[in-house]
């Protein structure tokens, strides 16, 4: 049913609590593990890089995930971009053909619009699959 899984990180708490749900998921239905990690290009009259999105914190955050499911015997494959988060991650699962988004209830992505326009609600609306959102 759900054989391409993509879950989307960042380093928020609700990322990591749905990682258990993904898992779950995973395993339930020997699906195909995608993480995902959209970094947001900055503006460009930005003076400098957000460091909590460095290309170095980026690929550790992908590799401790891939860590933490492969202890639990799942294959993830990694996938970094660089865009609009929402756009990006259902773009992604257009891409990877996925079955299956899951995310955490809010993340660290709220737009400018605040909290009733977050990047889970756009993915909600945008996404070619359905969406699993852990609260």
């Amino acid at each position: 049913m759900f054989k391409t899984v993509l879950f989307p990180i960042d380093q928020s708490r609700e990322a990591r609590e749905a990682a258990d749900v993904v898992a779950n998921v995973v395993q339930n239905y020997s699906s195909r593990l995608v993480l995902l990690s959209v970094v947001e290009e900055p503006p460009p009259d930005t003076p400098s890089a957000d460091p909590m999105v460095s290309p170095e914190i980026v690929a550790k955050l992908l590799e401790n995930a891939q860590a933490l499911f492969s202890q639990q015997g799942i294959t993830a494959e990694v996938l970094e971009r660089q865009g609009k988060p929402a756009f990006t991650i259902c773009d992604v699962a257009d891409e990877i053909e996925a079955d299956l988004i899951i995310m955490g209830c809010r993340g660290l992505g709220l737009t400018e619009e605040g909290a009733t326009d977050s990047v889970t609600a756009r993915v909600i609306n945008l996404s070619p699959c359905p969406v699993l959102i852990v609260p």
